[in-house]
């Protein structure tokens, strides 16, 4: 009976969850949407690979969950599998505080299912987990704020969404220099701590430090203890 409660309890809290999300993409689709922090993120729907197959998914899918949305140039180039194979290393620890995370770029459905069934030291991701959304269109990059019109692809752009479809962090390198997947999980279990216990997290933080009572006396408590 309390596992059924519980289950039920459950359901309930993710409906909510949805709604709100929904609710908020439908206030503001009468605007042009352009991604800023703090801001609702913009949505986005389109045909992702996921083991093999191809699956619509969207915005709406990871109401509730934080998400890490990656955007990279290409598939099938020198430098985007470098952080594509990286990312899927690094999933499960994802997963592990439950946080999702989809790469998109602009090629078509078939390059990606291509990239996943071509070996690693063919340029290929090879046989990776990740879903890999495919912005074809080049919409979701726009209203991201990371399309290069001119080469039709996007620059590498790092959005960490929160659990109410909140834009919480976003960062954008050029295409010659690749990221740190260590520090995007470091920002999400960042953000999930300062949400979770209502305090800041100070430079460098990782999970176990110190963080700051958002008061006078909690920041002077902080730094006698450092």
């Amino acid at each position: 009976m309390l596992r059924k409660l519980f289950a039920n309890g459950c359901a309930t809290v993710c409906r909510m969850q949805r709604h709100q999300l929904q609710c908020r993409m439908i206030s503001t689709s009468f605007r042009s949407p352009v991604a800023q922090v703090t801001q609702p993120a913009p949505d986005f729907k389109g045909t992702a690979v996921i083991d093999g197959q191809f699956k619509e998914i969207s915005l709406l899918d990871y109401a509730g969950k934080y998400l890490v949305l990656f955007f990279y140039p290409l598939d099938f180039s020198f430098l985007c599998p470098t952080e594509i194979i990286d990312l899927d290393k690094k999933l499960p620890e994802f997963e592990s505080i439950s946080a999702s995370v989809v790469a998109v770029s602009t090629d078509s459905r078939f390059s990606h299912l291509a990239s996943i069934n071509t070996p690693k030291n063919k340029f290929g991701f090879g046989n990776i987990k990740i879903p890999l959304l495919s912005d074809f269109t080049k919409d979701i990059s726009k209203s991201y704020g990371v399309l290069i019109e001119q080469a039709g692809v996007a620059l590498r752009g790092t959005f960490i969404i929160d659990t109410n479809g909140t834009v919480r962090h976003l960062s954008v390198n050029d295409f010659s220099v690749g990221r740190s997947i260590d520090e995007t999980l470091r920002l999400v279990q960042a953000f999930q701590y300062a949400d979770e216990h209502g305090q800041l997290c100070p430079s460098s933080w990782s999970p176990g430090e110190e963080s700051i009572k958002p008061t006078v006396e909690g920041s002077k408590e902080y730094f006698s203890k450092i």
